[in-house]
């Protein structure tokens, strides 16, 4: 099932690979225009390539808020307008509170925690100018429990979701809707870093006893910014198999 997103521009952080590219594929062809923003220049050109009209790559470092501003306007004037923004760049570092390196728990604050503030800032204007929007954090169900070992990264997703419900108040006056997805398992190179033990505990722990796939997250991602979610916002909808019951 397609969503109706023609004649409406979406900005897909972290778009280049992985869950992001699955998520910039499925809102072009439901028929948006869509700003693919990542530090994966080649990666994020190339995409941008293959997807032909209506599609644009900028190098973006979500933890700056110069860059914010600046791919914003470029994404503006190469579109006309800004009306959907999916927050999905994310670094996994592991590391337990006690020996966790600092320079990467302040990394992925940066990325995870800051970016998504950061976005969320940048985006209310634009939206508020068309008249509303829609905006979709990418936490995990490392939001909704507690992880042994990855500390700074639950910490960050704990925040995007609450940051998440706090947008969603402040931003519904403007006729924009805020919501969360939380993916688990997902068939991606972050869960590369992780021991082949532990991905199999993973898989193991998830009730449909797979691995999810990237377009299976886009396509929640599409219906939360779609006609049909319109009553929708401040709502956290975990993808993962049933892994959090």
């Amino acid at each position: 099932m397609t969503t109706n997103l023609a004649g409406r521009t979406a900005l897909v952080t972290g778009g280049a690979r992985g869950i992001g590219a699955a998520i910039v594929r499925r809102l072009h062809a439901d028929g948006a225009s869509v700003a693919i923003t990542d530090v994966l220049v080649d990666e994020g050109r190339a995409l941008a390539a293959s997807l032909g009209e209506r599609a644009a790559f900028f190098e973006h470092d979500v933890a700056s808020d110069a860059a914010w501003h600046a791919t914003v306007a470029a994404t503006r004037e190469a579109f006309g307008g800004l009306h959907i923004l999916v927050n999905n760049a994310g670094i996994y570092e592991p590391g337990s509170i006690a020996e966790a390196d600092l320079a990467g728990v302040e990394r992925q604050i940066r990325v995870n925690q800051l970016g998504t503030f950061l976005g969320m800032r940048h985006a209310q204007a634009p939206m508020r100018e068309a008249g509303g929007g829609c905006i979709v954090n990418i936490s995990s169900i490392a939001g909704l429990l507690g992880f042994p070992g990855a500390a700074a990264y639950v910490g960050t997703k704990w925040a995007v979701r609450g940051m998440t419900k706090t947008a969603a108040v402040e931003f519904a006056p403007d006729r924009i809707r805020v919501n969360s997805v939380h993916p688990g398992f997902i068939e991606t190179p972050m869960i590369g870093k992780n021991s082949a033990e532990a991905n199999r505990a993973g898989i193991e722990a998830t009730p449909l006893k797979r691995i999810g796939q990237p377009d299976e997250i886009a396509a929640a991602v599409a219906w939360l910014v779609g006609a049909d979610a319109g009553f929708v916002t401040g709502a956290e909808l975990t993808v993962d198999g049933g892994w959090v019951l």
